[in-house]
């Protein structure tokens, strides 16, 4: 096997073992750790803190420490997270969800930097274009990644579903699910007694040896980058002082497009963040029981993916307008659905159903709004993606933040309403640039063009 392709796949396995626990882990957050909403209070913190670490500790990092050690101990902090839930409180979780945070965007960086650099040198190697093997190893690594939200919920779904003290949800305590739920923790096992410490420290055990594994797997197989390639090397230490870098971002607020877009990306946080923290705890956990939060996040996953590839390939024939308008009307009709609905176990479909539809709008929020970013910003990609993480972290803060604090319903209004303004904003810029391409129509040929990458994960 060519030596690149095997780095490439040693990180994509490593990632895949590492957010198979993590992504399985922060769909029961909310569910697990619901007293004093704890759960979702250390899932606002770690992207408060994932927000200062993109600021300021990824060109640092690999700087000091190259791509590959940087991916490694960024991974240590995933682990940690995992321990902190074995003894879940206020003194291990919000600490652990802090170290995770500042981990989050080296390891990003680092994996998106080494797989720049090996596409770049095997192009060299051999005499091909150096972006259309990039391209293909950011493919392969999407591949195998995308599968973790699929692997880390099948296995809290089948653990979870061993347990023997289910419960039947009365019909007194199905009025407190839904929209209109009663603010109390009563709320959180109506479906199933709480899981036995046995199980959920099985789980947690299963997850923290995935990422024990994911580590294992970089340090001993992925080459480090060798000193010899000069190009590299120098591209690397030349990277800008996180002063440059923080000053930049903030300074492409200066482009009113830049503006117009922050609803836009902030609604992203907001809308991945009602459906981990909020859906299923007051929806599914609340009705069905916890061990059916795995399942009903593996139907999200899939047609995330599934949606994210279709999108990609289509958006060339019909346009990111199209498909911003069909993840509006879906992401609008679930809103008003789920404040209408009242969940009860006998409807099982429709517990499906939902993050389905929802999983298809957020293929178009993810794969359009990258790819808008990266059409729009071309000669600044760096802090205009900069932006990006930090408008999209703060959805997710506000979100995870006010969780606890106001009822379902409000929140379904809050999100409704972020999502219209949203599209009026977006509508602006679609404006703005039809005006500025008049006079110059090769521009629009440019509209879907360029890599789009999804990397909304931690």
């Amino acid at each position: 096997m060519e030596r690149n392709l095997k780095n490439v796949l040693v990180i994509s396995f490593g990632f895949l073992l590492l957010f198979t626990a993590y992504g399985g882990l922060q769909s029961l957050q909310s569910s697990l750790h619901s007293e004093e909403g704890l759960g979702v209070a250390s899932l606002s913190v770690l992207y408060a803190a994932l927000i200062l670490s993109s600021m300021f500790l990824p060109p640092i990092l690999i700087k000091k420490l190259g791509c590959k050690w940087t991916i490694a101990g960024s991974m240590c902090c995933y682990i940690a997270f995992s321990l902190g839930n074995f003894y879940a409180s206020w003194y291990t979780l919000i600490p652990t969800s802090v170290i995770l945070g500042l981990g989050g965007a080296p390891l990003w960086s680092a994996k998106c930097t080494y797989l720049t650099i090996a596409g770049n040198s095997y192009a060299e190697k051999a005499g091909k274009n150096g972006k259309d093997i990039i391209n293909q190893y950011f493919g392969v690594f999407f591949l195998i990644f995308q599968s973790s939200g699929i692997w880390g919920n099948l296995i809290s779904s089948l653990i979870f579903s061993q347990a023997s003290n289910k419960v039947e949800t009365s019909e007194e305590n199905l009025a407190c699910c839904g929209a209109y739920d009663c603010m109390s923790d009563t709320t959180n096992s109506t479906g199933s007694a709480e899981p036995s410490n046995s199980l959920i420290y099985t789980l947690l055990g299963i997850y923290t040896a995935s990422g024990v594994l994911a580590v294992l797997l970089i340090v001993i197989f992925l080459d480090q980058i060798k000193s010899d390639q000069a190009e590299t090397e120098k591209e690397i230490l030349e990277t800008p002082s996180f002063w440059s870098t923080f000053l930049a971002t903030f300074k492409h607020l200066k482009d009113k497009r830049q503006c117009l877009l922050i609803p836009l990306t902030m609604y992203s946080g907001f809308e991945q963040g009602f459906l981990s923290g909020d859906y299923t705890k007051t929806y599914v956990t609340c009705a069905l029981g916890i061990h059916y939060v795995g399942y009903v996040m593996i139907c999200f996953s899939a047609v995330n993916s599934l949606c994210s590839l279709l999108f990609g390939k289509i958006s060339q024939f019909t346009g990111r307008k199209l498909l911003f308008a069909l993840a509006t009307v879906t992401n609008t009709a679930c809103i008003i659905a789920l404040l209408l609905w009242k969940p009860h176990p006998k409807q099982l479909a429709v517990f499906f159903i939902f993050p389905a539809l929802w999983g298809l709008s957020d293929a178009v929020w993810q794969t359009q709004t990258n790819g808008l970013y990266g059409v729009l910003f071309e000669k600044h990609t760096e802090a205009a993606f900069a932006n990006y993480r930090l408008w999209e972290s703060c959805g997710f803060v506000i979100a995870f933040g006010y969780s606890t604090k106001l009822q379902v319903y409000i929140k379904l209004y809050i999100l409704l309403s972020v999502l219209v303004l949203s599209m009026v904003t977006y509508g602006a810029v679609e404006y703005l640039e039809s005006k500025s391409s008049r006079g110059t129509p090769t521009d629009t040929k440019k509209e879907n063009g360029g890599p789009i990458t999804q990397e909304t994960h931690m």
